[in-house]
């Protein structure tokens, strides 16, 4: 999968110009090293081998299956949301976010973390409906890398307004708007996706942007229904994943440079679960 090519052409990840996988530096727009060690198209063909929907369903569900089994007697039953849900103290151990592990415990990178979490079976079968039912649309509109990094960075736009709101927004007399103390779940980065999915049929698809605002509508109003509903975290992740969109411009091809951030992001969220696990077991004993 990650085989080193040492001889012939390859793709430059910034301008899409062939060149030799030896070269110094692309001819085209002078990137340097545009084949990457040689390890240029082992990367570009990440994404094909690794689908979205299925890494995101596969991992959120194990880390689930993991909190639960760390919780043991302390599972919580106590509401249709919160059936079989993994205990509190587990899901910051996890790396859950929200204004008391951010601004309380300083634990700012779980606005990577808490996007990976779930409080309930419920819960995380809703959001992974979501994951597969959009994920395979954005990338087919965006490409697999573009789509990882509008997931990701719209987590972290969705719980850094939430924990933010819940420490210093509270006082408002805004209805149905409530900053989280701790909150967790993938509908902040869903709703990047919805975000992008708009974003793109505003520029190139009514049809599109009429579907986008019909998912929209519709976790909108299943948020104003159901208590205990992160209404910030969707805000923030609609807006984060609109904004990437606009910044990555749909009709513009992915490049392999994506890919490489994508990477990067991933492993990043990876380091946010080991550092708050890290951190957190003293608290946790």
């Amino acid at each position: 999968m990650f085989q080193r090519r040492t001889t012939g052409s390859v793709v430059c990840p910034s301008c899409g110009s062939l060149v030799g996988v030896r070269d110094d530096k692309c001819y085209t727009c002078g990137r340097r090293n545009p084949g990457l060690w040689g390890f240029g198209p082992a990367l570009r063909n990440l994404g094909v081998t690794f689908s979205f929907a299925p890494m995101v369903i596969g991992a959120s569900a194990t880390i689930y299956v993991a909190t639960l089994l760390l919780s043991g007697g302390a599972i919580r039953m106590d509401s249709i949301m919160a059936l079989l849900a993994p205990s509190t103290p587990v899901l910051f151990l996890f790396g859950a976010s929200g204004a008391i592990p951010v601004f309380t415990f300083g634990r700012w990178w779980t606005v990577l973390s808490a996007g990976w979490l779930h409080a309930g079976l419920l819960h995380i079968v809703l959001n992974m409906y979501w994951v597969r039912y959009i994920g395979p649309a954005m990338v087919d509109i965006l490409g697999p890398a573009r789509t990882i990094i509008v997931y990701v960075a719209a987590g972290v736009t969705g719980f850094a307004l939430s924990s933010f709101a819940g420490a210093f927004l509270n006082g408002l007399p805004i209805p149905l708007l409530r900053g989280a103390g701790f909150t967790v779940g993938a509908s902040a980065p869903v709703f990047g996706l919805i975000g992008a999915l708009y974003h793109y049929g505003r520029t190139s698809s009514s049809i599109v942007k009429q579907q986008a605002t019909y998912f929209a509508v519709q976790a909108i109003i299943f948020g104003l229904i159901f208590p205990g509903i992160d209404n910030y975290a969707h805000l923030g992740g609609f807006a984060g994943g609109y904004v990437m969109s606009a910044f990555f411009n749909p009709m513009t091809r992915e490049r392999g440079d994506h890919m490489i951030v994508a990477v990067v992001l991933l492993a990043a969220t990876f380091l946010a679960l080991a550092a708050s696990i890290i951190t957190g077991l003293p608290l946790f004993r």
